[in-house]
């Protein structure tokens, strides 16, 4: 597939290309323009040439063509074909006339570009595979470079057959290189084949000395099936290139009928030496024997017919077997090529089998954001196996608060806190000898750009780099131009670099499609430049003139171009000028000057200046006088000659600013006249000043070196001899580039551009103001664009292209025809913006008989100004006059105007203002009616108030309960059906909500609250307890019961007092009454009894014990009121003999399940508690199903209290559940019904209600 063509970057589509001719015969040069009408010349060594005898220039449309007849060895040389600023160069190769046809040697034959390397088959008569390759000339061209032709042959697409031999071949003639060619060979688009060289592919190179020509080799051994597809030749040397495409085909070899399916797993070696036959070579002893390649019965696998032996039934062995065994089954029946068995194996169909550890496994993969946290979880069977977490397949161990293990009934779980780039791995939970497995994935922060891109104003085929710099090294970014994304193609318009945090993007030689927008962006945010690619052309800012001199006098022909690089050529009669030492040629940064010192009469004649590469050229014509005058012997008065001088109509001599003026007066007289110059009646004297006289025989010579604008003004010369005097005056006007004009003043913006204007510079340099050039730039840029290159002839420009939200500033250039002024100084910064997109959803919220309420949603679309805020209007239906609702803005998105007439119909809108101005208005869609609506009172009770309200004695309760109803309703609050009296608590009402406010609490303030909303006849009701619990009192009657060896019974009494909750355990404590320190022995003890062992003989110990609730420890111990003596060894213990218990119970349900009726959407539990030893197995059902597997149902298991958990039930959840335990003395069941109502939408209320 050829290359793609590369865009034109000049004035011609298709470009003359270097040829060579023999002597005698006739060459063609072609060439094609993008325009039609463009005007064409053809040169030869720098000279322009037309159509003779010897050249042919024909032009037809946009093809051009150029025919040189008879070439000669005169005629090798560069050509140039020049359209508008575009130049292209080629040459011209002239070679001798053989004198007869060369013969091949006859024992060395030309060697094909293609050698197929085939065992000769004696069935076959075809001939050889590869024929000689076409003419050069006949190859399609790669355009992907500029094209130089390089290949003297070129590799051809060829087809081998799998395990045949192949070679393509390349030649390149070295005789018009500098250096040895580099050559590359790829694959595909970008798979270098230097680096795959080895067993199956070669490459060599041979150098001929005599022809100079060097031959490339590749060399395909022992093709296989993948190595099909395109391939390309690069060849480069310095500036040159090219570059060929080509094909290879593989064709399969033929299977034999009956394959034995180990025989295609083994060795290619084995499979080699079948197809070949015996003229085939081995490939036993070499480093390829023993490789696997099982890709041909793959590809084709209708054609082969798979046959297993008869004795043994591979396949059924490997099916059978685990993959641990795969290698020594492979082993035993010779299958060697494991990788091919395992692909077959996958094909084939086998049933997976059930985990039965894993009630549910983990999920293939999990992503987390970096230092955050993740909680794998995984579902075993068994509730009480034990589970081990791997890391890419190390064990983790606790190791501080990184990683949490958690068991809760069947359910594992693992919690990965402040998660790193480090735990970016696999992880496995291992049961038994099951495991699963999933991969976790640590995503990075955002990446950030630092450094934004900069607008950039390029001149058409310059490079381009935009540049940004982002917040971490190696980051991706993604490169945009106009909302298309940017990659890497073959023509290679852009390369994109990557340099730690700063990313390039590089346009090499831009055109003016590359004009646009381009952004880059990264996942943390994205910046945009503009890119303007102008026509490079060039200005003359000074032409040369005319001049007239004397013999013997300097002529200098100056002129000045806008480009400093830009060389030239000078030129007298279309005659090159050559320097010498009477003629200098100098070149000083934009000016070209040529100096003729010593003028002659043969230097008249006509001068050009030509700069290279632009087909236009300067012309200035030099006038040689010779002054004569003849010896009169008698006195003459004085003369002056000013005929000859360079004048305008008016006497007027124009200097530009800095040039050198230098006025060369004949004078005549007899005798010699005396000569004063004068301005303004102020002689100027000679001397070596900056304006100076001199006089000579026959000449007085003014200059001014560096003309400057107080050197301007009318001077007179006055000739005076004792015959007479004569006098005249000259007008000297020195004009110079203007003044640079005001700052500029924006007087508006938009979305995307901007209105400025500027005043005229006060002095517009001696000439009209041509027009002005603007350049804008960045705030926070050092780099000013460009905005037109052509003079704009007014005051008021608009600027567009702009990016909306970045701050911009503006300069004014003046130009007339000198030159361009200085910048004016910046304007002030402006930013282009635009006004939001209209409020949305704007409606009514509330309303009464003299306000309105109304709300609304913020703009979709906001930009890049910050918002204001918004303003409020209205209008009475029938009239178009609006009203604002209030003075100023509101930056809220509600607002509620007050001190409306009742009954009144008004239209509402409202507007968003930024910067901009106000955006377009979100109107109400019909009038609103001044009435107040009645509203029936509704109590909305929050979800946390409809259970038992919990606090300690001397908190704060602070309850505050919404509620609706219009017009106010009247609140009252009773307790315990009796009013709520002041002391109590504090109630502050509200028209929305009250509140109930108790600053301390005690255990008085319990009990059951009511709250009553009232208007006239209709009323609402809702209940909130409040329980007030306090520190538990002490046990009572602790005692000891028994002591034996070392331990000690103790038995005591539940307190009178438990802090008005449940005593939920208690807290024994011993303390030795030689050191009287207290040691816990049980905490959260539920029992009123317990026995303490593990007592130290010899010592005497006391008991305490503490209650404890909710709130905490009681505040005072039960203390015993004796003391216990552990005795000292040698006092036997005889234990009493006593039947031993039997302490095994059937299951017995100690709390049942209680009917619920619940609503669709929330959660609800089911609850009840059961004991039994041993400890019984639960299960649910529901409807007589058993519902444990179920995910929407969660089992819960804690000391004896059973919960099921009913995830957001819907209407189906409803029926009957059933709890059943079930141990070895028996089994116990209990049952509830539970309904579920459906929610009650706000218009179903409204309905009701009505």
């Amino acid at each position: 597939m050829p290359e793609p063509v590369k865009k034109p970057v000049s004035a011609f589509t298709k470009r003359p290309k270097a040829q060579e001719a023999e002597e005698g015969s006739s060459v063609v040069f072609e060439a094609e323009t993008e325009k039609a009408d463009a005007k064409v010349r053809w040169q030869c060594n720098s000279k322009d040439i037309a159509s003779g005898n010897k050249y042919l220039i024909l032009a037809e449309g946009n093809k051009h063509s150029l025919t040189i007849q008879t070439v000669t060895k005169e005629d090798a040389s560069v050509y140039a074909v020049i359209a508008g600023g575009s130049k292209v160069k080629f040459e011209l190769k002239v070679i001798s006339k053989p004198d007869a046809p060369a013969e091949a040697p006859a024992g060395k034959p030309e060697e094909p570009s293609m050698k197929p390397e085939q065992a000769s088959d004696p069935r076959e008569g075809a001939p050889p595979a590869a024929q000689d390759p076409p003419p050069a000339e006949a190859d399609a061209p790669d355009t992907r470079q500029d094209l130089t032709g390089l290949f003297t042959e070129k590799p051809q697409s060829g087809e081998v057959t799998v395990g045949e031999n192949f070679t393509f071949v390349a030649k390149v003639n070295a005789e018009s290189l500098l250096k040895k060619p580099t050559i590359r060979w790829f694959k595909g688009k970008w798979m270098d084949l230097a680096t795959k060289c080895g067993k199956h592919l070669q490459l060599k190179e041979t150098y001929d000395r005599s022809s100079k020509v060097y031959t490339f080799e590749m060399q395909i051994i022992a093709a296989k099936a993948n190595f099909a597809g395109g391939y390309r030749c690069e060849v480069s040397s310095k500036d040159k290139f090219d570059s060929c495409n080509f094909e290879l085909t593989v064709h399969e070899a033929r299977a034999p009928g009956g394959l034995d399916i180990r025989t295609a797993f083994r060795r290619t070696s084995e499979a080699g030496k079948k197809r070949s036959g015996p003229g085939a070579s081995s490939t036993d002893g070499n480093d390829d024997s023993g490789e696997l390649d099982f890709s041909a019965l793959l590809k084709k696998r209708e054609a082969v017919q798979v046959h297993s032996e008869p004795d043994v039934d591979v396949w059924n062995i490997l099916s059978k077997a685990p993959p641990s065994a795969y290698e020594k089954i492979a082993f035993q029946y010779g299958i060697t090529d494991l990788r091919g068995m395992l692909k077959r194996l996958k094909k084939m169909k086998k049933e997976e089998k059930k985990s039965e550890a894993f009630l549910k496994k983990l999920d293939p993969a999990y992503q987390v954001s970096k230092g955050q946290k993740i909680k794998l979880a995984v579902e075993v069977a068994d509730e009480n196996v034990e589970v081990k977490w791997l890391k890419n397949g190390q064990e983790l161990q606790k190791s501080g608060s990184k990683y949490i293990f958690e068991s809760v009934g069947n359910m594992r779980y693992l919690t990965i806190n402040h998660c790193s780039l480090a735990d970016d791995a696999a992880y496995t939970c291992v049961v038994g000898e099951e495991k699963c497995t999933t991969e976790l994935f640590v995503k990075e922060p955002p990446v950030t750009i630092t450094k934004t891109l900069e607008d950039q104003m390029v001149m058409k085929g310059e490079r381009v780099e935009l540049e940004c710099e982002v917040s971490e090294e190696g980051a991706n970014v993604k490169w945009e131009k106009d909302g298309v994304e940017l990659t890497r193609d073959e023509s290679f318009k852009y390369r994109f670099k990557k340099d730690g945090c700063k990313h390039v993007l590089i346009i090499n030689e831009a055109t003016k499609e590359d004009c646009g927008h381009y952004k880059v962006k990264t996942n943390g945010g994205e910046s945009v430049a503009e890119l303007l690619v102008q026509e490079k052309e060039l200005e003359v800012y000074q032409s040369i003139a005319d001049l007239t001199v004397k013999a013997k006098d300097q002529a200098v022909f100056k002129c000045e171009v806008s480009d400093e690089n830009v060389r030239g050529t000078w030129y007298k009669n279309g005659v090159e000028v050559k320097a010498d030492p009477r003629i200098n040629i100098t070149h000083i940064g934009r000016i070209h000057k040529l100096t003729i010192d010593e003028v002659k009469p043969e230097d008249e004649g006509d001068y050009t200046f030509v700069p290279d590469g632009y087909a236009f050229n300067l012309s200035a014509k030099l006038n040689f006088i010779e002054v004569k005058i003849d010896f009169v012997p008698r006195q003459d008065p004085p003369k002056i000659h000013l005929d000859c001088l360079g004048r305008t109509a008016d006497s007027t001599i124009i200097v530009v600013a800095g040039n050198k003026l230098r006025l060369d007066v004949p004078i005549t007289g007899d005798p010699a006249p005396t000569v004063i110059w004068t301005k303004k009646e102020k002689v100027i004297s000679e001397g070596d000043g900056r304006v100076r006289v001199e006089t000579t025989m026959g000449h007085c010579v003014f200059t001014i070196e560096g003309a400057e604008r107080q050197d301007e003004g009318i001077y007179s010369v006055v000739v005076r001899n004792p015959a007479g005097e004569d006098t005249a005056d000259i007008n000297v006007k020195v004009v110079d580039v203007p003044d640079p004009p005001q700052a500029p003043k924006i007087l508006s913006v938009g979305e995307d551009s901007c209105v400025v204007q500027w005043e005229p510079p006060q002095f517009d340099g001696g000439q009209p103001i041509i027009g002005y050039v603007l350049e804008r730039k960045k705030l926070r840029s050092y780099r000013w664009m460009r905005l037109n290159f052509d003079p704009f002839a007014g005051t008021t420009y608009e600027a567009k292209r702009m990016i909306e939200g970045v701050p911009y500033e503006m300069r004014v250039y003046a130009v007339n025809s000198i030159g361009m002024s200085r910048h004016s100084p910046a304007s002030q910064p402006f930013v282009p913006i635009a006004p939001t997109s209209e409020p949305i959803g704007l409606c009514v919220e509330d309303i009464s008989d003299t306000s309105i309420t109304l709300k609304w949603r913020a703009p979709e679309r906001i930009g890049a100004a910050e918002l204001k805020g918004y303003g409020i209007e209205y209008c009475k239906e029938g009239t178009d006059e609006w009203i604002p609702a209030f003075q100023g803005l509101t930056e809220r998105t509600t607002a509620t105007i007050r001190d409306l007439n009742t009954g009144d119909k008004l239209l509402f809108r409202v507007r968003a203002y930024n910067m901009a101005g106000p955006s377009a208005p979100a109107t109400l869609a019909q009038p609103v009616t001044i009435r107040e609506i009645m509203q029936r009172p509704k109590i909305w009770l929050p979800r946390n108030l409809r259970q038992t309200i919990i606090k300690k004695v001397g908190d704060t309760v602070n309850i505050m309960i919404p509620f609706q109803g219009k017009p106010r309703p009247k609140v009252s609050w009773t307790k315990d059906g009796e009013p709520l009296s002041p002391s109590i608590a504090s109630v502050r009402n509200s028209e929305l909500d009250t509140i109930l406010f108790i600053r301390k609490t005690d255990r008085i303030h319990s009990g059951q609250y009511d709250l009553k909303v009232e208007i006239e006849n209709v009323e609402d009701t809702a209940r909130v307890t409040l329980q007030i619990v306090d520190l538990p009192g002490p046990p009572e009657t602790l005692k000891i019961v028994d002591t034996w060896g070392f331990n000690v019974a103790l038995e005591w009494k539940p307190p009178k007092d438990n802090g008005n909750c449940e005593i939920s355990g208690y807290n024994i404590q011993k303390a030795d009454k030689k050191t009287m320190e207290w040691y816990t022995v049980h905490d959260h003890y539920r029992r009123t009894h317990c026995v303490v062992s593990d007592l130290i003989m010899g010592n005497e110990y006391i008991f305490r014990v503490f209650s404890i609730n909710l709130v905490g420890l009681s505040l005072e111990p039960c203390t015993t009121k004796d003391s216990v003596y552990i005795q000292k060894t040698g006092i036997l213990y005889k234990p009493p003999n006593y039947k031993e218990h039997d302490f095994s119970e059937p299951p017995k349900f100690t709390h049942p399940l209680v009917n619920r009726s619940i609503i669709a959407g929330y959660s609800a539990t089911l609850s009840c508690a059961v004991r039994g030893i041993p400890k019984p197995k639960v299960t649910w059902y529901k409807n007589k199903m058993d519902i444990s597997n179920e995910a929407k149902y969660r089992m819960l298991s804690k000391q004896g209290v059973l919960t099921l958990e009913i995830r957001k039930p819907c209407p189906f959840d409803g029926g009957v559940y059933t709890c059943k335990a079930v141990n070895d003395c028996g089994e116990d069941v209990v049952e509830c019904k539970l309904e579920v109502r459906p929610q009650i939408t706000k218009e179903e209320k409204k309905e009701a209600n009505n």
